[in-house]
């Protein structure tokens, strides 16, 4: 029996596949049942001595009470989340079975899974790649326990299911960086990287309209859904940003700043600090004016664009923040995942670069937590690997993402017969440039 050769083509793809497949999936249990015991265990000294769980327990709880009756807890300095941050932590109700941690937990799972059935569905098509995924799956539990206790799995899979609508639906696109950002600000930069035309006004559409809806309705039924605005300015400089490891450093020469705990952080209080905090958000105006350029500029795109441009300004925000919270890292290697779906992403070593410095996150916290916290030499030396790393992955991520889209725009190759022959059939294009004498 004849098969035809596009019918084998597609076997033989299937058949390699599959044991890719078994092997994320089996990677992905053994990796997240790793995190539930390390979870389990969060109680030891070495993984936090139960910080890392605690924030669930006491505060996502606590605001719970609060938010079931639409009230937002405006008078709480640790609230610093979008009023899209209620419904995620409203989310447990929908599991009445479990305490409010254990569907906590659960709901975080289920959004990773998302996560990784999205990532391995786009990598599964033609042109493009399973290694998003394998970042995804394997670069997780770099975190240790940390993702499942926190809600940025939920907020990245937002992010990284917008970016995956993009090339077939713009306007889920549009709808899900909004919903994204109005619970964690920051997936509103996945619709910096589309191309000009007519789907990117259509996303950019409807992440408006999906936000002013949600916007209003918030205002109309609850109390206090704009509070966070007002805790965000008073904000100083956590010990894990890039300000914070000068800061540390500093005190090796005597500057006599000391670390409390001050908007769910720990932060730097002393001479100079309100310096550092301004200079870092001149930084961040900084980046922002260079995305911009970046945009009036590029000539360029390619498929994996939109996803390396996402990666690149997600990647500058979190370096020049007054704060980077190990949790950030999360939200990073979502991203990185996602361009290397892409077989044209520009972003392959950027993303070796977040997996690395991801490794060095957890050691940071909650491992030496308290090395970094007292600004021991060890302390500092591990800051300045970790963000040492992320400065040199967001620089190469910026360079090579204005490489990429740099210069005239590429037009298709002419195939031979001339600019018709486009029209035509597979075999009648080979045909129809057969015939053609050499060029002499």
């Amino acid at each position: 029996m004849n098969l035809a050769p596009h019918t084998l083509m597609t076997s033989a793809a299937n058949a390699v596949r599959r044991p890719r497949h078994l092997a994320l999936a089996t990677a992905w249990l053994a990796g997240r049942a790793l995190m539930l015991w390390l979870l389990a265990h969060n109680g030891l000294a070495v993984l936090g001595g139960g910080r890392v769980a605690g924030e669930v327990w006491w505060l996502y709880h606590r605001w719970y009470g609060g938010l079931a009756h639409g009230v937002f807890p405006a008078h709480d300095p640790l609230w610093q989340y979008p009023p899209g941050a209620g419904p995620v932590l409203l989310s447990p109700a929908l599991l009445p079975g479990l305490t409010y941690f254990q569907a906590f937990v659960a709901l975080t799972l289920a959004a990773d899974a998302a996560v990784t059935g999205a990532l391995v569905r786009a990598g599964g098509r033609p042109g493009h790649s399973l290694c998003g995924a394998a970042v995804w799956v394997g670069g997780l539990p770099l975190l240790l326990h940390l993702p499942l206790a926190r809600y940025d799995v939920q907020v990245t899979a937002l992010a990284v299911l917008a970016l995956l609508a993009w090339s077939r639906y713009p306007r889920v696109c549009g709808a899900l960086a909004a919903a994204g950002a109005l619970v964690k600000v920051w997936p509103a930069l996945v619709l910096l990287g589309p191309a000009r035309g007519r789907a990117a006004r259509s996303a950019w559409t409807w992440a408006a309209l999906t936000a002013a809806a949600v916007l209003a309705l918030f205002a109309a039924v609850c109390r206090d859904p704009f509070s966070f605005l007002l805790q965000q300015g008073g904000r100083g400089v956590q010990i894990e940003s890039f300000g914070g490891t000068l800061l540390g450093l500093a005190t090796h020469a005597g500057w006599p700043g000391t670390v409390g705990y001050r908007y769910g952080a720990m932060e730097f209080t002393g001479p100079y600090v309100p310096a550092v905090a301004a200079a870092s958000l001149a930084f961040t105006g900084v980046a922002f004016a260079l995305l911009l350029l970046w945009r009036v500029r590029a000539r360029n795109w390619t498929p994996a664009t939109p996803y390396d441009a996402a990666l690149s300004a997600v990647l500058l925000f979190t370096v020049t923040s007054r704060v980077i919270s190990p949790q950030y890292m999360v939200w990073l290697v979502g991203l990185a995942a996602v361009c290397l779906t892409s077989r044209h992403t520009t972003q392959r070593p950027v993303a070796a670069l977040i997996v690395a410095a991801t490794a060095v996150s957890s050691v940071v916290y909650p491992v030496l937590y308290h090395e970094v916290v007292t600004s021991t030499w060890t302390g500092c030396a591990l800051m300045l690997v970790r963000n040492g790393l992320l400065a040199a992955a967001a620089a190469l991520s910026f360079i090579r993402l204005w490489r990429s889209t740099d210069g005239p725009p590429h037009l298709p190759p002419r195939l031979p017969g001339g600019p018709l022959a486009s029209l035509l059939p597979l075999p009648a294009r080979r045909l129809s440039g057969a015939h053609r004498s050499p060029s002499r």
